[in-house]
Formats: structure tokens, sequence, C-alpha cells
């Protein structure tokens, strides 16, 4: 299950690699032991969406085949 929340504060969060450092819309994730988060790194203040390991890897692998 998916879900919306506020950040746990010891996450460390990545930029995209496709984003240009230069105040560009991109998403940005960080990961724990359970779960892999996302966040508009626009506004990484507002709650982020959370997702079980496997509906991420899911995700990344149905998305690679596009």
């Amino acid at each position: 299950m998916t879900t919306l929340h506020g950040a746990p504060a010891d996450l460390v969060w990545h930029k995209s690699s496709y984003s240009d450092g230069e105040g560009a819309e991109c998403a940005e994730t960080a990961a724990d032991a359970a779960a892999v988060h996302v966040r508009d790194s626009k506004d990484p203040g507002r709650p982020h969406l959370t997702f079980p390991r496997g509906q991420w890897t899911a995700f990344l692998t149905a998305t690679s085949r596009l």
C-alpha cells in the first residue's frame, strides 16, 4: 500500500540524475529498510509518497520497458 505522510528525519534524499540542478522540477527519493520514499524537490517539507520496496521495484521494472 502506498501512503502519504511527513518525512522521517533520518532519511537521506537523492535527486534524479536527470535533474539539471538549476531549480528544475524533479523528484527526490530516499530508501530505508522497508520502503522507498518519493517527494517533490520544489517543496520538500510537504508530505511525500511511501512505497513498499516490492511495489517500487515493480514500478521501475515496468517503466524500464517503455
